[in-house]
């Protein structure tokens, strides 16, 4: 019961909700400014930190490092790559900022104990020309030691544990936030002067592969339920680019990455019948010019190809493992060197698994895979929502100053650097969008960024806001309403899991799951969808938004469970409302409108926003212009943690 909970009250000035990449990025930078002018600092984390956020588990490589100190590369050249990855839809100004200083931070990580591979010389080794190859399975581990250290040195404190339902505004400021411990009786009131949301994105929106048994298995970590788009939209912020979901390829049922075999082993994937559907299917690149004729072949279109495949009875799609290996091998030299060298290849194809998807090792062993003997089965997984992958759904944001041309200032900028259209909320990683390929890199050098400016906003804006304690109240018995609903009617059936009055958070979440992936474009549509069936998925999800006012909890974790598929909800209502608003086909291989099945250069050259108003409880759609802008200058001293 509400009554039973504790009220926790803490003021801070700069307030992080999230404990992944990007939230220990803004942690460390803003607390090297904090401390400077005397301000406190305070993270809120649902999990726990070492293990929080899409690299909890590790990671086997970095996927952004510009490497501009080696002038290999330059920030205009990774605009560009992500630009043509995203069919020509990207903030320019958020992608080149993060491009300009995601190399320190990987020396940071460095500097921190990772372990970078190096080659004989000394230098990175490269799995491509964008990614470094790392020891990762403790990455995490490594960054939160570095962010409680940070934290803890300049006076600011952290909460683990703590899951954030709301925000809090003062008029169209946000005030700070409010949520639940999951392990204990505690209810959390949170004033800020500035706060940074960094909770990740979205998975379980869609009907996952895994079922079942495998049910809860994803690419991306199965706790991230869509706080970051919650968040934002319920403060009344704009969005963009929500209909961009990501579906990666990866080895089928366990997920397991296949960037190291297609970048450092150069392995190719066909169908069932040996064909290489990227060289049988090149002719359809032609349909997304410019975008299909660049090299590298832009993620969904490539996801396309394979998919093309599958609907004409080709599949299932392989990796020819044992060919890529072999033929390094061979070419080592003579046959000791051949063998020495498989056994090397051997090893790093299974420590690639064993550094972020170890259910992928488990699932090749008990099927009896030996990657160097026999081929092993890719698919495109369920649709994803992310802003630091190749998906781009997160807020507008504000982009830096001093990136701007006359032209874009006017659209991208409004004060403050990544800052939403929010008054005093800032945003990163998964909740920033439109600034795709960061990874986990680029998310943490993306907080740095959102940590000073915070700072910078929070001493030019020195004042708390104020908090309206009748709406807190308000809030709390919100979140607090599942367990009341289940206490008050668990005894009318003899199951509690069946119940009249109520639904559990699992049943809502597989109602929530058919509908995206029956209408909305999810794997049993073969990701393709129309106006009719997202119109039926809006009344639909009309419906489930109804009985979400009673869903039911029996303890703090259904609780927290509860909300996560409201979060979702939420999530899933952006995301339909804008791949209908949008009407053209640019992503083919992530969505599919089959009533407009080509690209729409002429009217579609431009961002899908969207805005939740919370004063009348209506959508607003909005289009946003797609505009060049190009770095002024290649390294520049913004930073200082």
């Amino acid at each position: 019961m509400a009554q039973n909970f504790e009220t926790v009250n803490v003021t801070t000035d700069l307030l992080i909700l999230g404990g992944g990449m990007a939230a220990c990025g803004a942690a460390v930078e803003a607390s090297y400014w904090a401390k400077k002018h005397g301000l406190k600092v305070t993270l809120v984390d649902k999990a726990a930190m070492d293990r929080s956020g899409a690299v909890a588990m590790g990671l086997s490589a970095l996927n952004q490092y510009v490497g501009l100190t080696e002038g290999k590369n330059t920030v205009k050249d990774y605009v560009d790559y992500v630009r043509m990855d995203l069919m020509g839809i990207i903030r320019e100004d958020l992608v080149a900022n993060i491009a300009r200083h995601v190399d320190s931070t990987v020396h940071l990580f460095e500097k921190w104990g990772l372990p970078i591979w190096k080659d004989e010389k000394g230098g990175y080794v490269h799995e491509g020309r964008w990614q470094l190859m790392i020891n990762g399975e403790s990455y995490k581990v490594v960054i939160a030691e570095a962010t409680k250290n940070a934290l803890t040195e300049a006076g600011g404190e952290y909460f683990e544990r703590v899951f954030i339902t709301e925000p809090l505004m003062d008029g169209d400021r946000v005030a700070g936030a409010i949520g639940f411990s999951v392990r204990e009786n505690k209810f959390y009131i949170f004033n800020a002067k500035a706060t940074i949301v960094a909770m990740g994105g979205a998975v379980h929106v869609f009907k996952p592969r895994s079922t079942g048994e495998g049910l809860g298995r994803a690419w991306y970590p199965p706790w991230n339920s869509g706080s970051s788009a919650y968040f934002t939209l319920r403060a009344g912020a704009e969005m963009t680019s929500q209909e961009i979901r990501f579906i990666p390829v990866r080895f089928k049922d366990a997920y397991g990455p296949v960037g190291a075999w297609f970048l450092l082993f150069k392995s190719q994937a066909t169908n069932a019948m040996g064909g290489n559907y990227m060289v049988e299917r090149v002719s359809e690149l032609e349909k997304w010019k410019p975008y299909g004729l660049v090299k590298p072949i832009p993620a969904n279109l490539r996801n396309w190809l394979g998919m093309m495949d599958i609907m004409e009875g080709k599949g299932p799609i392989y990796m020819r493992t044992e060919e890529a290996i072999n033929k390094i091998a061979s070419a080592a030299g003579d046959e000791k060197e051949a063998k020495k060298k498989l056994k090397e290849l051997e090893a790093e194809a299974w420590e690639d698994f064993l550094d972020m998807t170890i259910s992928q090792a488990i699932l090749w062993a008990a099927t009896n895979v030996e990657p160097e003997k026999k081929s092993s089965e890719i698919a495109a997984a369920e649709p994803y929502f992310i802003g630091s992958h190749s998906g781009a759904s997160g807020a507008w944001v504000s982009g830096p100053e001093d990136l701007q041309t006359s032209e874009t200032k006017k659209e991208y900028f409004w004060g403050y650097s990544h800052m939403a259209t929010v008054k005093g909320m800032f945003c990163a990683g998964d909740a920033s969008g439109a600034s795709s390929h960061k990874f986990s890199s680029g998310s943490h050098a993306e907080g740095r960024i959102v940590g000073k400016a915070a700072v910078k906003y929070i001493v030019e804006n020195n004042s708390l806001p104020k908090i309206d304690n009748a709406k807190v109240e308000e809030l709390k018995k919100r979140a607090m309403k599942p367990l009341e609903t289940f206490e008050q009617f668990k005894n009318v059936s003899t199951d509690p899991d069946i119940n009249p009055n109520y639904i559990r958070p699992k049943m809502f979440m597989f109602r929530l799951q058919k509908i995206m992936d029956e209408y909305v474009g999810g794997v049993s549509a073969q990701f393709s969808t129309n106006k009719p069936s997202l119109n039926r998925a809006l009344e639909l999800l009309g419906y489930l938004k109804e009985d979400s006012e009673n869903l039911a909890a029996k303890d703090l974790h259904e609780l927290m469970r509860c909300w996560e598929n409201v979060q979702r909800l939420w999530q899933a209502e952006a995301h339909a409302r804008t791949i209908l608003f949008r009407e053209e086909t640019r992503w083919p291989g992530y969505y599919r409108r089959a009533d407009f099945p080509t690209m729409d250069e002429k009217n579609w050259h431009c961002f899908a926003n969207c805005r939740w108003n919370p004063d009348k409880n209506e959508w607003e759609m909005i289009k946003r212009p797609m505009l060049h802008v190009y770095p002024k200058a290649q390294e520049h001293e913004l930073l200082g943690g």
